[in-house]
């Protein structure tokens, strides 16, 4: 009976290492995301600035010639 404790002991303590590093590893994988969100917003505010989008409000559209 004392081995079997022992043996799940064993067991449990390598599992909780084996979720922490997964952990460290999810934290660092979000760490990443975020950045990367980060320079996506910053891009995409760069780009607007120098192309605005090529089509305009419906407002401001033309009606075709047709009409």
């Amino acid at each position: 009976m004392e081995n079997r404790i022992t043996d799940i002991e064993i067991h449990l303590s390598h599992l909780e290492h084996t979720i922490q590093e997964l952990n460290e590893v999810v934290y660092r994988q979000q760490q990443a995301i975020d950045r990367l969100e980060d320079e996506l917003k910053a891009l995409r505010t760069q780009f607007l600035a120098v192309a605005p989008s090529p089509t305009r409000p419906p407002d401001e559209e033309t009606p075709p010639p047709h009409y």
